[in-house]
């Protein structure tokens, strides 16, 4: 479930120096939540009932699924949620937290689960990792089911319920991480130097605590930090550390501080370290062993330590005027930390609304102040530390401008990046919008209103070809009444260059169509007024270049298709001889007009024409004169019928006609018309008149013929047969004489 986590050491610390604030496309799950306390009962097929049972009296709305009301002691409940509609590709649902084991159910089948359930449905606590649940294709509008175990204080989701692409988890986490991972590296950095002067130093008990706090709070931040599971995916090995170094800073700050105060005497702060350090060693033992699980230590922790700051502010508050300037600033920024420590306590035990409260930066700033203090003190005795100082300085001084100026290099390629990044996302948008029109003009209304935004800043014109194989302007942009704008049509060529200045860039939009093959059916021209030269569009000008002419290639593969589209659409609806509509298109229309006059009751009139005595025709004549006389028949059909009737050739010689909305006495008159002017019309080919033709009309229709709309085709046919037998070269209408 977590492939991220398996990332090597190496590349992991290469993200976390490289990593660039991104904006993450993560789609927040935060409303329409509902829960339900208890646990389910389960089909024999072992799946949870309350994933196929909608019981909506069961179910009840919640701002967010974390600690539902009237808990009364249950550690079991459900929530669910309709996942939104839009769907990622590789869609993940992240979560930061959950108290404390959990099973997740999507379309009736379980997805993830995080820890064991027992027969009971409990279970054992196993950490506070995040979450990273692989959602199936389709998930879009489903609900999604979570069972939830807690025996600890909190029960349910805690902290963000997401839905983001699985290749942007591992940032996001990084992310969120990094400033953390970075104090804590600090800190570290700080408490080894600490625990190197607690060995040189006279003031050892000082430089002591300051490296157990320091180092503790480095451990406490790593282990904490979400990213720690991309070291090594152990939850529970990393929640013991959090545990350990968390329970050890109450130690290392009244170590500190009765050290500061040994003048006064302050029993209670001596009381409050020593009370820790054997809560530090009884809890972690206990949870080892198993007698209680590691997420119950943690509340009393809490309370205690609430406890002990209020114990060790007044012992401080009564003796503040009595201590030293760095002392005083010392304390003060114990008091940031503490302040801190405690809103994130508040987060954690949901009394306040979830944050990412910044205890890393009390950390620093309580650590910087400790060593600065330390630093100074010592400055006092000992001259030679001043000389390090100013090395030290020296040094930083060097790294921070060379920090800035990799920082400079980088804010230059993030903005190199997001300006890619930017014209990919908008190539991609026009290329999806390409792809659902249903022909060159809706594609180039499309193109119209994109090239603007694809193109920029660069100003230009989007060309169409004509018919004349010029190309005639569209849209420009850019010029704003500067000067004057592009030329309303191009003629040069249907290959144009690729650049005719400096300043000038033409990209063709060629495509490729199976009657006239490649052809060049838009243009794209850019002027840039010197920019291109000079490179000033902060990018460089080759690169956009090339991605001009990439997405110009895109666009033309794009266009390509559709043209193949609707040829192919033509090509199965049309009779390549006659230039008709063919039998696959008069099934399809017919099935759709019978529909359509017998629910809105309207007359409607089927013709069925067949030429008369056709084989003898090609006998003598033979079939390319035949493929002649046929053409000369659709063509006179053409010219005989309404443009809201449509004539198809049936097959071989003959032809049917549809007529929408047509009484009998209509399609008679229709049918007769058609009989005349195909017996008046010659069949000419090669200079060589080949003599009239004559046809059979049968005529049927709905709903003077009783039966079904549907019906009529057989009975045109059996009134076409009647007209043959009775002598051809005539219109029979079927009821008239046959029964």
């Amino acid at each position: 479930m977590r492939g991220f986590r398996r990332l090597h050491l190496i590349p992991l610390l290469a993200l976390l120096l490289i990593v660039p604030q991104i904006a993450h496309a993560a789609q927040p799950v935060t409303t329409g939540w509902e829960y339900r306390w208890g646990d389910s009962p389960v089909t024999s097929e072992g799946v949870p009932e309350w994933t196929q049972d909608e019981n909506p009296g069961q179910w009840h709305s919640i701002a967010f699924p974390s600690n539902p009301p009237d808990r009364a002691g249950r550690s079991n409940v459900w929530f669910r949620v309709t996942l939104p509609a839009a769907e990622l590709p590789h869609a993940v649902l992240y979560i930061y937290s959950i108290d404390i084991i959990a099973q997740v159910y999507l379309d009736g089948e379980q997805i993830y689960q995080y820890g064991a359930f027992d027969d009971q449905g409990r279970g054992r606590f196993e950490g506070w990792p995040w979450h990273e649940i692989k959602l199936p294709e389709g998930y879009g509008q489903k609900p999604i089911y979570f069972r939830v175990f807690s025996d600890y204080t909190d029960i349910g989701l805690w902290g963000e319920v997401a839905i983001m692409d699985h290749s942007e988890l591992a940032l996001y986490i990084i992310e969120n991480s990094l400033e953390s991972l970075i104090i804590a590296c600090f800190s570290t950095l700080i408490g080894l130097l600490a625990l190197v002067f607690s060995v040189l130093q006279s003031q050892k008990r000082t430089f002591a605590s300051v490296a157990l706090f320091t180092l503790s709070s480095s451990v406490m931040l790593v282990s904490g930090s979400q990213a720690s599971l991309l070291f090594l995916d152990k939850p529970l090995f990393w929640e013991y550390l959090e545990a350990g170094s968390y329970y050890l800073l109450p130690v290392a700050l009244a170590v500190l501080l009765a050290d500061w105060l040994k003048s006064h005497r302050p029993k209670l702060i001596k009381l409050v370290w020593k009370v820790h350090l054997v809560y530090f060693v009884g809890a972690l033992g206990l949870a080892l062993t198993g007698a209680v699980d590691l997420s119950s230590t943690f509340p009393v922790f809490d309370a205690l330590f609430l406890v002990s700051l209020s114990a060790m502010g007044i012992v401080v508050i009564r003796r503040f005027r009595q201590l030293s300037r760095g002392q005083q600033v010392l304390l003060l920024a114990y008091g940031v930390f503490c302040s801190l420590l405690i809103m994130d306590m508040a987060v954690a035990h949901s009394i306040l609304p979830f944050s990412r409260v910044p205890v890393s930066w009390g950390i620093l700033i309580f650590s910087v102040v400790m060593v600065l203090i330390a630093l100074l003190h010592v400055a006092r005795t000992q001259k030679a530390l001043t000389q390090l100082n100013m090395s030290l300085e020296q040094q930083v001084e060097e790294r921070t401008a060379s920090a800035e100026a990799l920082a400079r290099r980088e804010q230059a390629r993030v903005r190199m990046l997001t300006f890619e990044n930017e014209k990919s996302r908008v190539l991609s948008n026009v290329i999806a919008e390409l792809q659902d029109c249903l022909g060159l003009s809706q594609a180039f209304s499309v193109l119209s209103l994109a090239m603007p935004e694809l193109c920029s800043p660069l100003r230009g014109a989007l060309y169409r070809r004509t018919a004349d194989s010029h190309h005639e302007r569209l849209v420009e942009w850019g010029f704003g009444g500067v000067r004057d704008s592009m030329p309303a049509e191009l003629d040069i060529g249907s290959k144009p260059p690729k650049s005719l200045s400096a300043d000038t860039v033409y990209f063709s939009l060629n495509l490729e169509s199976a009657t006239e093959g490649i052809v060049t059916e838009g243009i794209v021209v850019l002027e840039g007024d010197g920019i291109l030269a000079s490179g000033e569009i902060g990018f460089g000008s080759a690169r956009f270049i090339t991605i001009l002419e990439h997405a110009s290639q895109r666009i033309g593969i794009t266009l390509s298709s559709i043209v193949l589209r609707e040829e192919l659409q033509k090509f199965s609806y049309e009779d390549a001889l006659t230039g008709l509509k063919n039998r696959r298109y008069f099934d399809q229309l017919f099935e759709h007009e019978c529909a359509v006059a017998q629910r809105s009751e309207l007359p409607l009139s089927l013709l069925l024409i067949d030429i008369d005595y056709f084989k003898r025709f090609n006998d003598t004549h033979g079939h390319e004169n035949g493929d002649r006389a046929l053409q000369s028949v659709a063509q006179v059909l053409q010219r005989q019928f309404r443009e809201s009737d449509v004539v198809c050739r049936y097959g071989g010689e003959e032809f049917v006609v549809i007529m929408p909305g047509a009484i009998t006495e209509d399609a008679r008159e229709r049918a007769q018309h058609v009989c005349d002017a195909v017996r008046a019309a010659p069949i000419m080919f090669q200079g060589k008149d080949l003599g009239p033709l004559t046809v059979s009309v049968g005529v049927a229709c709905w709903p003077d013929n009783s039966g079904r709309p549907a019906q009529l085709l057989g009975f045109a046919d059996q009134a076409l047969y009647q007209a043959k037998n009775d002598g051809r070269s005539r219109v029979e209408i079927y009821g008239n004489q046959i029964a």
